[in-house]
């Protein structure tokens, strides 16, 4: 029998090869600005929302704007980086952003140590717990900032709180020290955002085949080393999805520090970048340098997500 092999052998001698299918192209009627076209009002809200409200914290972070130039009273002056020459060579900036990062670190990874444990929890409990525990996570997510962090004061306050009585330490006050106090509103954070987490994990590790599961559990498998080695690894694109949630939700935490702190604590001690450009922009009416500050936070913020989903391409992590 005879077998084609892609070319033919005319009469001359010479050997010709049959030429492949071309692909077809686009089809027609549609174009490379088809996608933009659907995308068109999305772009259009967040450039009325996002893009020109930040273009407009960086232009009056370039000027002198106090009380004096928002009443008319003296021109606005073109500074260049003189607000950021200045923010720079306060001492006391570096000392809250420094407190801004260890705090928002703290954050960050206790609200993926409670969502993720809480969420293995979900895959192991009948679905009577499941529903409570869905329903009362949902229900810490959707509480206002303040009125959780007033129910929170209520709970550690000295006089009546229920946690000093049940820890038997009189009262203390859990907002007098500096550590104390970010250690309350750490509680907070973490109790207002891990239910976006625990969700989001719960509904990862539902869409992970029960074999595979399995499989790790019949072969001798812990509970830590199926969460390690099988579903972590499987699950890390959505990971990347809640830590980076995470960073920037807790990096700008302002309702829970001024509510908790009574605005940024004894003497500045609970001081965090988001209080404190308030401090800057309207307490003391130097818009310019609380502009400056928040400029300063989207770039920290830009450059953090930037290196994370950087070091997980090159791991070869697909996003």
């Amino acid at each position: 029998m005879r077998v084609d092999r892609g070319w033919s052998r005319p009469r001359g001698g010479s050997r010709t090869f049959n030429k492949a299918p071309r692909p077809q192209g686009r089809p027609r009627g549609r174009s490379r600005t088809t996608p933009w076209l659907y995308l068109a009002p999305a772009l259009v809200v967040l450039g009325g929302l996002l893009v020109y409200p930040i273009y407009q914290l960086g232009l009056i972070s370039f000027f002198e704007y106090t009380q004096a130039q928002v009443s008319g009273g003296e021109p606005t002056t073109f500074q260049g980086f003189g607000n950021y020459s200045e923010l720079f060579s306060d001492s006391q900036f570096w000392q809250v952003l420094l407190a801004t990062v260890v705090f928002a670190a703290a954050c960050v990874v206790s609200t993926l140590a409670v969502g993720c444990a809480l969420a293995v929890l979900l895959t192991r409990v009948r679905a009577v717990p499941r529903l409570a525990l869905m329903l009362a996570a949902l229900g810490a997510w959707a509480t206002p900032a303040i009125t959780g962090s007033t129910v929170w004061l209520l709970l550690f306050d000295p006089d009546f709180g229920p946690v000093n009585r049940i820890l038997g330490l009189g009262d203390h006050s859990w907002t007098y020290g500096r550590l104390s106090a970010f250690f309350l509103v750490l509680l907070e954070v973490v109790w207002c955002s891990f239910p976006f987490v625990m969700v989001t994990v719960y509904a990862g590790i539902r869409s992970v085949p029960a074999e595979v599961l399995e499989a790790a559990a019949l072969d001798g498998a812990s509970q830590w080393r199926i969460w390690r080695s099988v579903l972590a690894p499987m699950l890390r694109p959505i990971l990347v999805v809640v830590t980076i949630q995470s960073v920037i939700w807790d990096f700008k935490v302002f309702t829970q520090i001024y509510v908790m702190t009574n605005g940024g604590g004894i003497a500045g001690q609970n001081l965090v970048l988001n209080v404190y450009a308030y401090q800057k922009a309207f307490a003391s009416s130097q818009y310019s340098l609380g502009s400056a500050i928040g400029i300063v936070m989207l770039l920290i913020l830009l450059a953090v997500t930037l290196v994370y989903l950087r070091l997980l391409r090159k791991q070869g992590e697909e996003l």
